[in-house]
């Protein structure tokens, strides 16, 4: 059984059965039984659909961004911008994958050498709850438009959104198990894996999560694709506009209530600029107001979870212990909800959780260095690297550092981290590997097959 629970008001929204053992394998086989007609379907015929599949997102975002403030406490506003990135991943796919996965012709001593890219089969997908449209879209665009298959294990305390997604798949016009969900809790996932249909799996999720399910898929020589944890560090050099990277540094850390792996989470400002970089920082996110997702007022919604809560603040208590000051927030308010406060710590150390961990939800950590080569050295003190930014005036030198100084899959500069269709996403070392989005992703889960004719 499987349980919607309001984030806000600690109330059931509704309950779900979830899927037997031998609902399971039935949905899987009738997946797989798809495949062998999906793949065969031309890239015109699969664009339609997913153009259609936009539109209806475009029709509906008020509706599913009411759902997600419902179920995971993301404001409204939030989630219609998500559903509308969701359109946008669909229209790019639809016009696009052909472009991608057209074969290439390789000069060689043969008639004719060539590179194809052809469909895997069922991919399985396993998806976290803070995105909870968006990171499934991502994964799905490019593996239908790839001719592929999808089955989607979402986050238990989502399930309403795992059916809805299933639900728009279908209106869409895709054929009825072209894409489907399974509602199950973790201790399933292990034999979903193993199954002899699913061919690859693509994961969101945490480090311990990723590394489960890596070495699961491995024992099967399954290809994943895993976009894990991050502790993104933004380094604040001293020709920074002060203002702006503060109303930027701000707001990357507490988009979704700071619950996302590439959200902001460590500012490390050289000494020269602290002081009145942290005045503007503390102003605009104590400016944010945490209230009910779905009244308009609200510019930040409750946590996902109590016990995330309750997990973050033990983070935020336990660095407080160690050292660290609190300079906004750091108390849990008295309220019905999985609420948190916008909270700033300094004086943050190795050894701290503050420091060393991630910290998911809208905890900052701010730290003060010397110059640009310990910010940088700081920056890079992570086993984390899946997103990065610095602020500077000096746009050569902010590329400089982007591209070659800052350890992450990800670098901005003067903005806050984001995905976007057309580029790569993804990290390194325990944030994962592999990448999705833009001609990167949708070659993910394919055979580059070489074909050589005599």
């Amino acid at each position: 059984m499987l349980k919607s629970i309001n984030p806000t008001t600690g109330k059931t929204i509704q309950t779900y059965e979830s899927h037997s053992e031998k609902g399971v394998e039935k949905i899987i086989n009738s997946v797989d039984k798809s495949w062998y007609h999906w793949r065969t379907t031309t890239f015109a015929h699969r664009s339609g659909l997913m153009q259609n599949l936009s539109s209806l997102l475009k029709s509906k975002k008020e509706e599913l961004a009411r759902l997600m403030a419902l179920e995971m406490g993301k404001v409204e506003k939030e989630g219609i911008a998500e559903i509308e990135k969701c359109a946008w991943v669909c229209d790019y796919y639809a016009e696009n994958a052909e472009l991608f996965l057209a074969n290439e012709d390789i000069s060689t001593q043969a008639t004719r050498s060539f590179i194809s890219y052809r469909p895997l089969g069922t991919i399985l997908a396993i998806m976290p709850w803070n995105f909870p449209f968006w990171q499934v879209f991502r994964f799905l665009a490019p593996t239908l438009m790839a001719g592929n298959t999808g089955v989607l294990k979402h986050a238990s305390n989502v399930p309403g959104c795992s059916l809805a997604i299933e639900e728009i798949v279908r209106e869409a016009g895709f054929p009825e198990n072209v894409f489907r969900s399974l509602l199950i809790g973790s201790s399933q996932v292990k034999k979903v894996i193993e199954h002899h249909a699913i061919k690859a799996v693509s994961l969101t999720g945490s480090t311990p999560a990723g590394k489960s399910v890596a070495a699961i898929a491995g024992g099967q020589l399954k290809k994943c694709v895993l976009e894990l944890g991050g502790s993104d560090p933004y380094v604040i050099l001293k020709d920074a506009d002060l203002k702006d990277a503060a109303k930027r540094c701000a707001a990357g850390r507490l988009l979704n209530a700071g619950q996302s792996c590439i959200a902001a989470k460590r500012f490390i400002v050289v000494e020269d600029v602290y002081a009145e970089f942290l005045e503007h920082f503390t102003h605009e996110m104590n400016n944010a107001y945490f209230g009910d997702p779905c009244e308009k007022e609200s510019t930040m919604g409750p946590m996902a979870r109590t016990d995330l809560r309750d997990e973050l603040h033990k983070q935020v208590v336990d660095s407080v212990k160690k050292g660290a000051e609190i300079i906004l927030g750091g108390e849990i308010p008295a309220r019905p909800g999985a609420f948190y406060p916008p909270t700033i710590l300094e004086n943050v150390k190795p050894g701290m959780p503050a420091y060393e961990e991630e910290l998911f939800g809208p905890v900052a950590s701010v730290m003060k260095v010397k110059d640009e080569k310990e910010a940088i050295k700081i920056a890079n003190d992570t086993e984390f690297g899946l997103g990065a930014a610095v602020f500077t005036k000096n746009i050569k030198m902010g590329e400089n550092i982007a591209e070659i100084s800052l350890d992450a899959g990800c670098c901005f500069v003067n903005d806050f981290v984001r995905s976007d269709p057309r580029l790569p996403f993804g990290g390194i070392k325990e944030s994962g590997y592999g990448r999705e989005l833009s001609a990167h992703g949708i070659r993910e889960f394919v055979n580059i097959k070489t074909v050589v004719v005599k």
